[in-house]
């Protein structure tokens, strides 16, 4: 196959990316950084922090990697990590790259037969766990395979099972191994080669099993090194970590702060960001859209007074971001205003953050223009990018010199980006895989002979460069009548109403799209006391006429100039969220489009079923 240049991007210049490892990064950081802090975590509930110096790291490292060598694991071997973010997933990483191991990533939410698909198509040796839960997981899943898997968990609980190590002993064993000098170590560390490939990473996939996908020292590091140029951070920063170091994204995100000296603060859990951006007060965070569209609802929560308030320094902060977004200076009306309501409003809500964020980052899934512009204004811009796990993952990113919001940036130095048959975007750089594990046809399919790598996306460039992408290829709706839908604009525009906290268009194949809904119950619920809808409960509140008539008039508010083919004809009212637990969503809080139709499929067959024909909104609870 061949790229069709409809529309290209010239590349930046690649030999000013030369190549390098991880490896490297890795003890020039330790070399630069010495004594300062690299990492901090929670050791239990509370809000004490504990840190860990680089040169602390460094030891640590040494010692993990003595100790995989003692249990007979060498260069090209494979070992999983299955464990919760934590200082040990990222020491044990570095270990591993420093002796030629190949690290395989595993999410910790992935059920037992997942785990064992992975275990035997990588060929994995050892697995790397945070608690005996996962211990059991991995024992499961290697007797399903029928092949003897070590464990070595973290934390300092005594081994659940014979033969399985904890992390203490682990590394008490690796100094007691090791006859390597500080020296010796590093110069082992820096043998590794740019084409060498550091990890496999399966990609969790919205269908079918998940593809292996292989990485090099330099595909990583060259994206670490491309987004130190566009991306500023200072030594010292602190960053909170809370995606998972399984996510590409916050693993390259983590190597890039890393080799910056920024303090990688690990929160408690995903559910206590927001107790967590309070005591750490982080200058930095990577995440994905679904954070910032709860942070957003939760801001849109608010009630009474307040919430006319906080509605009117939306109004007031759009004003602003439209004249600073264009490059003009506010009038003086407008600045005036804009004080006021960020008194009022917005620097409560910076505060809310911990008061240092000087910016977020946003990837893994298109982020609702409304909601940036909501956050640019509020004095929290967030840099969208954009990439996939087999570009390592950064194509594209939105900086402080080159900003657009409804974009995911400009090409990152050393990649071309160009739009090819039906749409796609092609990607052409020092970051795009080795290929996939043992698939070298579904390798030759993705990248050319030239070198572009087909990544399924729809999208298309503007004249400044500026990458819009508009949806996944597989995602694309053909309604019977042979009409493309794109559903993820669409779904976005929903997202940013305050009553609608997720929304999945569907129709594919179907004479019309529709649309489930989980509606935002704490607005809604307001709504219908003010209302004076006596409805307690989710189920009573969603059966009620008067609120399905509401909801629909949102909808269709917010979809108003769409072409009519692209409009919802139907619409499903549903209590329960989609989750990761529930499988709706991967780990990376895309949707699973297959699954959810499957779980909703006897109401997603009563829309189109002749006898409701007249019937526009539909509950499921």
């Amino acid at each position: 196959m061949s790229a069709v240049d409809h529309t290209s991007h010239p590349a930046y210049d690649q030999d000013d990316l030369p190549p390098g490892t991880l490896a490297e990064l890795f003890v020039t950081a330790v070399e630069k950084y010495g004594d300062r802090l690299a990492y901090q975590y929670f050791p239990d509930e509370s809000s004490h922090l504990e840190g860990i110096t680089f040169d602390e790291v460094y030891e640590i490292v040494g010692a993990a990697a003595a100790g995989l060598q003692a249990l007979g694991l060498g260069p090209g071997d494979k070992v999983a990590i299955l464990a919760d973010n934590s200082p040990e997933w990222a020491l044990a990483d570095f270990a591993c790259l420093c002796v030629g191991i190949l690290d395989v990533p595993i999410y910790s939410t992935l059920t037992i037969s997942q785990v064992a698909y992975i275990l035997k198509n990588s060929e994995v040796q050892l697995v790397f766990v945070s608690d005996i839960s996962q211990v059991r997981k991995v024992l499961e899943a290697s007797r399903q395979i029928e092949r003897d898997v070590r464990v070595v968990m973290f934390g300092s609980t005594e081994p659940p099972e014979d033969g399985v190590l904890v992390w203490r002993n682990f590394l008490e064993r690796g100094r007691n191994a090791a006859v390597d000098s500080d020296q010796a170590f590093w110069a082992k560390a820096l043998e590794a080669g740019p084409e060498d490939v550091a990890t496999i990473l399966y990609t969790s996939g919205t269908t079918g099993d998940p593809k292996g996908v292989m990485l090099t020292h330099h595909n990583i590091s060259s994206n670490v090194r491309s987004i130190t140029r566009i991306l500023p951070s200072t030594t010292g920063d602190t960053s909170l970590v809370f995606l998972p170091l399984s996510h590409v994204f916050q693993r390259t995100g983590s190597y890039f702060h890393f080799s910056c000296g920024v303090i990688q603060t690990f929160a408690h859990s995903m559910s206590t960001v927001a107790e967590d951006l309070m005591i750490v007060r982080p200058n930095l965070a990577n995440s994905v859209p679904r954070l910032y569209e709860k942070m957003y609802n939760t801001i849109m929560e608010a009630r009474g007074i307040k919430k006319k308030v906080v509605q009117w320094a939306r109004r007031v902060g759009e004003a602003w971001a439209d004249e600073k977004l264009a490059g003009r200076e506010p009038s003086g009306a407008v600045k005036f205003m804009y004080a006021i309501a960020d008194f009022l409003v917005f620097r409560r809500i910076r505060s809310a953050m911990g008061g240092r964020v000087r910016y977020f980052v946003s990837g893994g899934a298109p982020l609702a223009p409304e909601i940036n512009r909501f956050f640019f204004s509020a004095g929290i811009p967030i840099y969208e990018g954009y990439g996939l796990t087999e570009t390592s993952p950064g194509t594209n990113f939105n900086t402080p010199e080159h900003f657009r919001i409804g974009t995911v940036g400009r090409p990152i130095p050393g990649t071309e980006i160009r739009i090819g048959e039906g749409g796609e975007i092609l990607v052409r750089g020092p970051q795009v895989m080795k290929g996939y594990y043992e698939m070298p046809e579904a390798t030759a399919k993705a990248i050319d002979a030239d070198g572009w790598f087909y990544t399924g996306d729809v999208g298309e460039i503007d004249e400044d460069g500026f990458l819009r992408i508009t949806d996944r290829i597989k995602d694309i709706i053909v309604t019977a009548g042979g009409k493309n839908v794109a559903p993820q604009p669409i779904e976005n525009r929903l997202k940013g109403d305050d009553f609608i906290e997720q929304a999945v268009m569907l129709g594919d194949r179907r004479s019309y799209c529709v649309v489930l809904v989980v509606p935002g119950f704490p607005n809604l619920e307001a709504w219908a006391r003010k209302s004076r809808i006596n409805a307690p409960g989710k189920k009573l509140l969603l059966e009620s006429k008067p609120v399905q008539e509401y909801m629909e008039a949102r909808i269709q508010a917010r979809l108003d100039d769409l072409a009519n083919y692209e409009k919802p004809k139907k619409i499903g009212l549903i209590a329960a969220p989609f989750t990761v637990e529930d499988g709706t969503l991967t780990p990376t809080q895309k949707v699973k489009r297959g699954v959810v139709e499957e779980k909703y499929r006897d109401l997603i067959d009563a829309f189109y079923e002749e006898e409701n024909f007249d019937q526009t909104v539909f509950v499921e609870v």
